[in-house]
């Protein structure tokens, strides 16, 4: 895998509901590198840390493999890199294969996958229609945050180590079925494995306790 793009993005003002709310998914690419920290990336704007940034979403990778699929859908908008929010765009990343808790370097940086992406109504007020929210969770095209584990500088061009591997962990993909598509006569046994995973993180897993019930 290897950063292709640095995105960074101002506070914009968008119309939600009849009510202005601000937003910082309008990233776009810079030309130089950029700081992962703790909780979120150095002078990107996080604007509702609610759901934002923190210590298991300090910083959010998005594959470039995935940008024909959503072009295809939505050819009329003006397309850039950082279109989903996304810190960095990512080459050769795959969700079936990466799996919750593996350890990357990455530039100056040490990070840990995550948690894959909830996508809110901001990401359909980007694409100009609500409905890419329901596609998006469909797709499992969902990209992941990152935990940063060692504050760095990355740059595009950087490629991820891998330092440590979650081998009996689940992957990004499974994770996100048991979020939204669990089918208990085929996925009992992947909600076992991750919900005794002390590396798959705690919001995720209060969404799909509920089905060991």
């Amino acid at each position: 895998m290897r950063v292709i793009s640095t995105n960074i993005a101002e506070p914009k003002i968008i119309s939600w509901r009849g009510k202005d709310v601000q937003t910082g998914i309008y990233k776009f690419p810079v030309d130089q590198s950029i700081y992962l920290d703790k909780e979120d990336v150095k002078d990107d704007h996080v604007i509702d840390r609610r759901y934002h940034g923190g210590v298991d979403k300090a910083c959010y990778l998005y594959s470039v493999e995935h940008y024909p699929y959503w072009k295809e859908k939505y050819p009329d908008l003006e397309w850039n890199y950082g279109m989903f929010g996304e810190n960095l765009t990512v080459e050769g990343f795959d969700e079936s294969s990466i799996k919750i808790g593996n350890v990357y370097k990455l530039g100056g940086a040490l990070v840990q996958i995550s948690r894959p992406r909830q996508p809110c109504y901001k990401l359909g007020v980007r694409f100009e229609n609500q409905k890419i929210i329901k596609e998006f969770i469909d797709s499992l095209f969902s990209g992941v945050y990152v935990r940063v584990l060692k504050s760095g500088e990355v740059s595009t061009g950087d490629e991820f180590i891998l330092e440590e591997e979650n081998k009996n962990g689940v992957s990004i993909k499974e994770l996100n079925t048991l979020l939204f598509h669990y089918n208990k006569e085929t996925d009992s046994t992947i909600l076992r494995t991750a919900v005794n995973d002390p590396l798959v993180a705690e919001g995720d897993k209060k969404y799909f306790k509920k089905h060991l019930a």
